[in-house]
């Protein structure tokens, strides 16, 4: 994956801090702390959902279906997350939400690769024994990770609000 020149931001610009929205816990600390960075540093919040291939695809009326309520869980979860914002006194940045589908490392890289104003993605870190999750796992420690376009930031998900706060 070849790196993407880095995007000097001046004034007009807005960073944008990417966030992949899903039903994880961890999902919460992420989505809060890119929210107020974003908030602090002028910039601006991507909620990313992806629809991953299912295995109905030899079935395409089944294969509709699933992805018809795959995208109304996506606009559910974009709903539940401004919510938790709201809850947490985090609602001060512009909110930019995304369905896509295929392959969500895929989908990450390509967003990241059609929009230069995408500057950080902030991931929730898993903290049970089965490790940080798969999607940690894939793009910070996997193949990907030395040739990553832009930096990751890594929230523990055992984080209580007011340590993310603080954080942040």
């Amino acid at each position: 994956m070849p790196h993407r020149k880095r995007k000097v931001f001046e004034k007009g610009h807005v960073r944008k801090f990417l966030v992949v929205v899903d039903e994880s816990p961890e999902f919460e600390a992420a989505l809060i702390f890119a929210t107020r960075v974003a908030a602090r540093t002028g910039g601006a919040l991507t909620m990313l959902y992806v629809i991953e291939p299912g295995d109905f695809q030899h079935w395409l009326g089944v294969e509709e279906v699933r992805r018809e309520e795959e995208a109304k869980k996506a606009k559910a979860l974009f709903r539940l997350a401004r919510m938790k914002l709201a809850r947490a006194n985090c609602e001060e940045v512009p909110i930019e939400e995304i369905v896509r589908e295929g392959d969500k490392a895929e989908q990450i890289i390509e967003l990241i690769e059609a929009d230069e104003d995408i500057a950080i993605l902030v991931l929730g870190a898993a903290s049970g024994d089965e490790g940080p999750g798969p999607l940690v796992s894939s793009l910070v420690a996997g193949s990907r990770a030395g040739s990553f376009p832009i930096p990751i930031y890594v929230v523990p998900g055992e984080l209580e609000l007011d340590e993310i706060l603080a954080l942040a």
